[in-house]
């Protein structure tokens, strides 16, 4: 990708876990944050943007799920309860006791579900489009999620993968997986939402595929939770690569707003 030049020194691995040989990789010094992608995404293809900047003051763990990247599949439907358990136990893998994270579209699920079924191991979460309830999307999407094929999915997006991937044949894998979850998304019970604990930094595009009102009943849901709406679409805020546009700025980003969060203090 054009920014690779300016990407910042980082070590990688693999780590057996659950069953799957997950890949991640590990930026700077400090406190740790954990960075989420979202379906048919990379870390780079969310991530490459804020990485160079998050990881100035804090150590950011980067990781790719099931069938994504340079993860590879099990013989199983991808699932946000098994997402999660499988970043807790990369967490424990490498040591890490707790930690802030950050999900962004599926990602930020699998965070709520982290925060929900492993709540000793996360300290804040920044939940970046997130979709708790099914009614969080515009009328047409589940219809179009329905009828889903590879050949509609964004260039952007499968020139990443290929990228990086071992085996180009896990494209489709990665995409009819990503589908088949999203068709079948249940709701995430309101008495799981009310139980989360750890405070909760919610951000969404005006013109996201995640509806501002979804975000605000997200927020309202969260006991301790914060709320920013930012102009643009899905991931823009972060600099998605589906979203980079001619004249690109990182002070467009919501890297001080994330920040500013992160570094504030617990008020438990």
């Amino acid at each position: 990708m054009k920014n690779e030049t300016n990407r910042p020194s980082f070590s990688n691995g693999y780590a057996t876990i659950n069953g799957l040989k997950m890949y991640y990789e590990l930026y700077g010094q400090g406190n740790p944050l954990v960075l989420i992608h979202g379906g048919g995404s990379t870390i780079q293809t969310n991530f490459a943007k804020i990485i160079p900047l998050l990881a100035k003051t804090r150590q950011v763990i980067a990781v790719e799920l099931q069938a994504h990247g340079r993860t590879d599949d099990r013989n199983a439907d991808l699932s946000f309860e098994q997402d999660a358990d499988d970043v807790a136990a990369l967490l424990r893998h490498l040591g890490i006791v707790k930690a802030d994270v950050l999900g962004f579209s599926n990602g930020g699920t699998t965070t709520l579900q982290l925060a929900i079924r492993h709540p000793e191991i996360v300290t804040k979460i920044v939940l970046c489009s997130t979709l708790a309830k099914r009614s969080g999307v515009p009328d047409g999407f589940w219809n179009f999620m329905a009828q889903a094929t590879l050949e509609n999915m964004p260039e952007q997006l499968k020139e990443g993968y290929l990228k990086v991937a071992p085996d180009p044949r896990g494209l489709q894998v990665m995409h009819d997986r990503d589908a088949r979850r999203m068709i079948h998304f249940v709701d995430i019970p309101d008495e799981q939402l009310t139980a989360i604990t750890a405070p909760a930094l919610i951000i969404n595009g005006d013109r996201d595929v995640i509806t501002p009102e979804h975000a605000l009943e997200l927020q309202r849901k969260l006991k301790d939770s914060a709320l920013a709406i930012l102009p643009g679409g899905h991931g823009e805020y972060i600099g998605e690569i589906t979203t980079i546009k001619p004249g690109f700025k990182e002070s467009d980003l919501a890297v001080p707003i994330i920040e500013r969060f992160l570094d504030g203090p617990l008020q438990r």
